[in-house]
C-alpha cells in the first residue's frame, strides 16, 4: 500500500505493513515466525521488529522453542510486569554518537496512573529548548521530567511536537495570555494534546485553523512580550 513518496495523512494509523505467519501447530508457526523476523527489513524508520523478534524467542511467550515444557505465561500486564524491555532506541541513519543514541534522551511519564519510559528526540538535536509549562508528572534522578501540554518552543515560537489535526483553537491574533494558557487541541490517533502558552505574552502570527492538519516542527504561533 506504499512506496518512496507516499504521504501517510494524520488520520491513519502506524500500521503500514503486516507480516502474517501460518503452521500446522503452535511450534512450525513460531519457528516461522522467528525466521521471518529475521529476514523482515525495515530501513529508515521505527518498527516494532525488534520487539516481535525479542517477544518470540523470550521463554515465557514460546517455551517450545527454547526446549522447554513450561507453560504459556504472557498475560494482559507481561509487558509492563514481566517482560525485559533492553531493546536499544531506533536510530536514524546519520545519528552518530558514543552511545547510539545520539540526539534523542529517555523520558518517564505517568498515564493513566502507570510510569512509562518513552524515548524521544533531544531539544538540542532539534535545535529547540523544552518549554517550561505545566506541572512535572515523574522523573528519575538524572532525568528530565516531562511536563503537561508542552510543546517545543525557541524563544517566542510556539511549535507543535507531533502530527496531529487541529480540533480547537482557543486564542485570537493579538490576544494576551499567560503562561499555562490554552493555544490549541491536536487530535492525533483519537487523543486529544492541549497545547499551552510557554510563556506570558501576545499572541501574534497565528494561522491554526480547526481542521487544518499540521506536522511536528510547525510553529503555532509567536508569543512576543
Amino acid at each position: 500500500g506504499v512506496e518512496s513518496g507516499s504521504v501517510i495523512g494524520p488520520a491513519w494509523d502506524s500500521l503500514l505493513a503486516k507480516l502474517i505467519v501460518t503452521g500446522a501447530t503452535r511450534e512450525q508457526a513460531l519457528q516461522r515466525a522467528a525466521r521471518a523476523l529475521d529476514e523482515f527489513t525495515v530501513e529508515g524508520m521505527a518498527t516494532a521488529l525488534p520487539f516481535h523478534r525479542k517477544v518470540v524467542a523470550d521463554p515465557a511467550f514460546a517455551p517450545e522453542l527454547q526446549g522447554e515444557e513450561g507453560p504459556f505465561s504472557v498475560h494482559t500486564r507481561w509487558i509492563e510486569t514481566g517482560f525485559s524491555n533492553d531493546i536499544p532506541a531506533f536510530a536514524a541513519p546519520g545519528e552518530a554518537g558514543s552511545d547510539g543514541e545520539a540526539g534523542r534522551e529517555t523520558l518517564v511519564i505517568e498515564v493513566g496512573g502507570r510510569r512509562l519510559e518513552v524515548s524521544v528526540p533531544s531539544p538540542s538535536s532539534l535545535g529547540t529548548a523544552v518549554a517550561r509549562g505545566g506541572a512535572a508528572v515523574g522523573s528519575r534522578p538524572g532525568r528530565r521530567p516531562v511536563r503537561t501540554s508542552a510543546p517545543a518552543a525557541s524563544g517566542g515560537h510556539l511549535v507543535s511536537p507531533m502530527q496531529g489535526t487541529i480540533v480547537k483553537v482557543g486564542v485570537e491574533d493579538g490576544q494576551e495570555v499567560k503562561e499555562g494558557d490554552l493555544i490549541v487541541v491536536l487530535e492525533a490517533m483519537k487523543m486529544e494534546q492541549p497545547l499551552n502558552a510557554h510563556r506570558s505574552g501576545t499572541v501574534s502570527g497565528l494561522s491554526a485553523q480547526v481542521g487544518a492538519s499540521i506536522t511536528s516542527g510547525t510553529v503555532i504561533c509567536e508569543i512576543r512580550d
